[in-house]
This record gives structure tokens, sequence and C-alpha cells, in this order.
């Protein structure tokens, strides 16, 4: 069935199959399901995580075949790495059509009790990462007229009790990529910030204590979230569509709408709602 936009104009399907991508954070959750929707559109993927045993069993099972995917062990806080990253792709592929910087870290920790380590490991990771892979990618993706991603967070629209790191390092995300897309918008740079909510992934098994060390369990039940595999769909579309911008589940949506109308309201909502969580760190 042929799509129309909104004028009637026909909007033209995206065809994968002569389209590179990096993604990042690609060994597991919404990374790996986005390698593996992408690879089953046919398009040429280098993946990146600091996980490379991961990548490669990942890379083994993907539909397009290993010819069509490039694993790079990375760790994007280190801007060296990103680097050879983005470097590796342009020998891989000559191009780069769409970046996706997915890589990221949470935290659980009271602002007052957590080590600033932690914070300081957050921004490298979730605000950095992207900026470092995003710089050095820029003259790929402006050539191909390309899209560049951000997987962020409803945290980076709303600060979110016991995730101060995480809220901060999102918040730094979505501005640092509003003014990238504000800069190059006469130059065919496409932005998306992809707002997810809480999905179904390891993220929470990683997110670190107010030590540093992982909590290693979810104080959410996973199996009431969106999955990984859905979220990859809706941010696949987004770029098809070259949309600006995404915020999902019901939840994620009312939290930021009604964020700008009534923002003492939501502030006690969501303190509301997070007290809950097992084991909160406060109540």
């Amino acid at each position: 069935m042929e799509n129309y936009h909104l004028y009637g104009q026909k909007e033209e399907q995206m065809d994968w199959k002569d389209k590179t991508a990096v993604i990042t954070g690609a060994s597991s959750g919404i990374g790996r399901a986005l390698a593996l929707n992408l690879s089953g559109k046919g398009a040429s993927l280098v993946l990146a995580a600091r996980n490379q045993p991961a990548l490669e069993a990942l890379a083994s099972g993907l539909p397009g075949g290993s010819s069509r995917v490039r694993c790079v062990k990375t760790d994007v806080s280190i801007e060296a790495e990103c680097v050879s990253l983005i470097e590796e792709a342009a020998r891989f592929s000559g191009d780069i059509d769409v970046l996706i910087n997915n890589a990221g870290i949470s935290m659980r920790a009271l602002f007052g009790e957590v080590d600033l380590k932690v914070l300081h490991e957050l921004m490298n990771v979730n605000f950095w990462g992207s900026v470092y892979c995003t710089r050095h990618a820029l003259p790929f993706l402006l050539q191909a007229k390309g899209s560049v991603v951000g997987v962020s967070s409803v945290a980076g629209y709303k600060g979110l009790p016991g995730r101060s790191g995480y809220s901060a390092s999102k918040f730094a995300l979505q501005g640092f990529l509003e003014t990238v897309r504000i800069e190059y918008s006469k130059q065919g740079l496409h932005v998306l910030i992809a707002c997810p909510g809480f999905t179904a992934s390891n993220i929470r098994l990683t997110a670190r204590g107010r030590d540093g060390r992982p909590q290693q369990e979810s104080p959410l039940d996973e199996h009431k979230l969106m999955s990984a595999e859905m979220v990859a769909e809706r941010i696949v579309r987004a770029i098809e569509k070259r949309k600006r911008s995404m915020v999902l589940t019901t939840q994620g949506k009312l939290t930021v709408n009604l964020n700008k109308f009534f923002p003492g309201l939501v502030d006690r909502l969501v303190y509301r709602h997070m007290a809950k969580e097992p084991d909160s760190p406060f109540k």
C-alpha cells in the first residue's frame, strides 16, 4: 500500500539495502533489536559495544549475513575508540548513512549519597559517547544527508528522583542534538531524539548503585514493559519518516505533555511513582 503525506504527496519508502548504519551499544537490549531489525531490511551494519563476544554472537545470527556486518569493540567514553569505530565503518562501507547513539547506562541512588564518580561515568557514556561518535561521523552523515539518532529517555524531559546522573546526561544529550539539528538544518542532516520510556532490557540490571557497582536486579516488572523489539521498530520507522522526536508509551507521553503545564503536579506524581519501587532509595 502506498503511503501519503498529510498534503497528498506520495511518501517515498526508504531502501535500506544501500544504507550503512552504525549502532553503539549493540550487544544487548534496544541496540541488539535495532541490529536485527535493520539487518532484516538489508542494511549493512557496523556494531559497537564493549562486549566483543556478544557482538560476534549477534552478528553470526543476523539474516543479512556476515559480509554485511562489522563488529568493533568500542568503549564510547573513550574518544580514540570512537574515532577508530568511525574509521572502521568508513573502510567497511565508504559511507555512513545512519548513526544510532544507543550506548548508555543508568543509576539508582540519592544524589546526596552517590559517589560522584557515578555521575562522571554516566556523563562520559551517555553524553560524551554520543558527542564523540557524532562529531567524527559528521562529515560522512552530511555527505549522505543521513540521520543521527540519540536514544534518550523521558528522563531527558523530566528529572527523575534517584536518577540524577541519568537525567542530567539525557538532558545534555537532547540539548546537544537539538543544537546540531539547527546548525545543519540547511545541509540535509536529519536528527532524531528517541525517548523509549521504560523498556524491557538489561539497563536496570547494570544500573549503578551509589557506590558505582551494578545493582544486578531490576526494580520493575520487566514483563510489563515495552519490548526492545517494539522500540526498535518504532525507532526505525521514525528514521524512515525523518521525524524530529519520538516519545513512546502512554505514561511517557503523559509525563512529557503534562509537565509543560503542571510541572509541580508532575513533580509529586513522579516522586510517588518512583517511591513505590522495591527497595526505593527514598520514601
